[in-house]
């Protein structure tokens, strides 16, 4: 028999930030491997961009809803309506995030504080909240299993300075993720975190053009490249499939092996 365990027809996979960036990267390899796609962004002319380009690659059906996860009662509502109109909820993988610094930490101010606690850290408790929340009911019928996905970051886990506000909330979102792997496991749910290294998207884009930035910061990469949206395919895939149905609770490095550096 053929071992195929990356085709994902009859799954439904959810994820938070899916119109654009890691999120789309993620979203365009599930759909290409036959799942059912759900993605949610704040933009609803952008959502419909990325249901058109997702549309074309697999067999599976695409939606998208406008949500924005620091609102409970939208991700509420919005993870009711993706179980109504799919049936059930095999992944969710909570990637939406925002990112804001500053100069440096003596000067940050509650406000930056809080715009980074509320996506990445209250969206995503919301959101794991609530997909877990159906998982779990589905299993307590009888059909347990399914796949909880974190988008943290290396700043989770290293040095990030001028950056204090937005590592706490991926160092939280890390440990949140493996508690949740080591309280839901009894269903057979999986949680996992998944800790990006410098990815050209919209949040790196001052960056992406800065001679100095390159030169010191992308240099030090081994694999020599800026990562990109697309590199994070494989690993959503993976989480999402039933080859990943005994690997809970860790955290997986995308980085081009930086961080070993």
């Amino acid at each position: 028999m053929t071992y195929a365990p990356f085709n994902l027809s009859g799954k439904v996979c959810l994820v938070t930030g899916g119109n654009r960036g890691i999120g789309l990267g993620m979203a365009e390899a599930l759909a290409a491997s036959n799942a059912d796609v759900a993605i949610w962004g704040r933009n609803a002319e952008v959502n419909k961009e990325a249901v058109a380009k997702l549309e074309k690659l697999g067999t599976g059906k695409v939606f998208a809803w406008s949500v924005d996860v620091g609102e409970e009662d939208q991700v509420v509502k919005g993870m009711a309506e993706v179980e109504e109109h799919f049936g059930r909820i095999d992944t969710c993988i909570a990637n939406a995030g925002v990112g804001r610094g500053a100069a440096n930490f003596e000067e940050m101010t509650i406000e930056t504080w809080r715009y980074n606690q509320r996506i990445n850290s209250e969206g995503a408790f919301f959101t794991l909240r609530e997909a877990g929340k159906s998982m779990v009911k589905r299993a307590k019928a009888g059909d347990p299993g399914g796949s909880l996905v974190g988008t943290a970051s290396l700043a989770g886990i290293e040095g990030a300075g001028r950056n204090e506000a937005y590592a706490h909330t991926k160092g939280g979102l890390i440990a949140m993720m493996n508690a949740i792997a080591t309280e839901y496991g009894r269903y057979r749910i999986r949680a996992n975190s998944i800790l990006p290294g410098w990815i050209a998207t919209d949040m790196t884009d001052a960056a992406q053009g800065n001679d100095t930035f390159t030169s010191k910061v992308i240099s030090r990469v081994p694999i020599r490249r800026w990562g990109e949206p697309e590199d994070f395919g494989g690993i959503a895939v993976y989480l999402a499939s039933d080859a990943s149905s005994y690997h809970s609770g860790t955290t997986l490095i995308v980085d081009g092996a930086y961080s070993k550096f």
